[in-house]
């Protein structure tokens, strides 16, 4: 493809800006699987911005790492990265309490290794997680397929899968439910895979992707993504399907954009920011499709593909496009309510002494 537009500016500052209401509750979400299953590099490449090749100096997790990732994201959680020899019988180890919190659970199963263990330990983790959280999203990655050929992965996938089930109807848990994910650091699957579990802690996806939907319907527009800039996680889409290449595609504009932002967009002595209210770009693909990213938030980008022919209405969807971040930023004033509600509400409850056993969703 080539590059046909690029705008920049330097506004509000891009970075984190310091939440009122931060001391509300994250929702948590536990990475736990067995040792060397790709826990941590997963973290790393998702979160960190590591190159996949660098994960492979990374030493084993030997303690519970627990970091916050809303300082430099739009969406706001905790993520805890658990060693792979934890033993639930350990009484020092309080699942209750690890569990009671948590939005997701990610188990991280190897592909390329003997997976009997660590579907034993699922099933395990599971159950326990259940009995105390009866609202934990289960998402099981299967990770490391970039080794596998495509037979072998939809193999792979088909029987975890069954064993994964299988166990838990023998122990009478038909009603809990696992999602499973075919995952490597090595492409974007595990940036889609991640997206699909952020999304399930969001309250606000329903209104997000009705906005989206009203947002292509009326201006000619193909496929929409609500890209998190900062970890290119979309945390909504409309209702058309997902295809992967798309997918990579956006994710490569965020990177061009930021890279060529940082090049051109800041002042001669380097101060600004490389995203921003004003940033903008359009990319022609050679196949008559036009890339279309737009700034929504200092976090947020909607990134937009669009026929050629579609595109000369620029005038239109730019028009609805101002309609659309109007109404996303009602959204997030919505959710400010909500938080300054929370607060005080938290603060009776301490004062109280009660305690809440719900689980946190990720608040826009």
């Amino acid at each position: 493809f080539f590059f046909f537009f690029f705008g920049f500016g330097i506004g509000f500052a891009f970075g984190f800006l310091s939440d009122p209401f931060s001391t509300e509750v994250k929702p948590r979400i536990l990475l736990m699987g067995l040792r060397r299953s790709g826990k941590s590099s997963i973290q790393k490449v998702v979160f960190h911005k590591m190159s996949p090749n660098e994960t492979l100096f990374l030493e084993s997790t030997n303690k519970i790492c627990r970091e916050d990732v809303s300082n430099s994201s739009f969406v706001s959680f905790q993520i805890w990265d658990f060693p792979g020899q934890i033993d639930f019988f350990d009484p020092t180890f309080d699942y209750e309490m690890i569990f009671r919190g948590t939005g997701a659970l990610i188990f991280v199963i190897d592909s390329q290794d003997d997976y009997m263990e660590a579907l034993a330990r699922l099933h395990l983790t599971v159950t326990r997680a259940y009995k105390v959280n009866t609202d934990i999203n289960f998402e099981v990655f299967i990770h490391k397929v970039d080794g596998l050929s495509d037979d072998h992965k939809i193999e792979t996938q088909r029987d975890i899968h069954q064993r994964a089930n299988d166990d838990l109807a023998d122990a009478g848990l038909e009603k809990i439910h696992l999602s499973f994910y075919l995952t490597s650091i090595y492409d974007h699957s595990i940036f889609e895979a991640f997206s699909k579990v952020v999304q399930k802690l969001i309250p606000q996806l329903p209104t997000l992707e009705n906005l989206l939907n009203i947002f292509i319907s009326n201006s000619g527009i193909e496929k929409a993504f609500l890209f998190d800039v900062v970890s290119k996680i979309y945390i909504a889409t409309d209702s058309t399907p997902v295809d992967m290449q798309t997918y990579e595609l956006c994710c490569d504009m965020i990177d061009v954009v930021i890279d060529i932002s940082c090049i051109y967009g800041l002042k001669e002595d380097g101060a600004g920011t490389p995203y921003d209210k004003e940033s903008t770009a359009i990319i022609k693909l050679n196949n008559t499709t036009v890339l279309y990213l737009k700034e929504v938030t200092k976090f947020l980008a909607l990134v937009c593909f669009v026929r050629e022919e579609s595109f000369e209405r620029k005038g239109l969807i730019d028009y609805n496009f101002h309609c659309f971040r109007k109404a996303i930023h009602e959204v997030f004033e919505v959710r400010l309510k909500v938080a300054k509600s929370r607060k005080v509400q938290n603060q009776l409850q301490k004062k109280t002494g009660a305690a809440s056993n719900g689980t946190p969703r990720v608040l826009l």
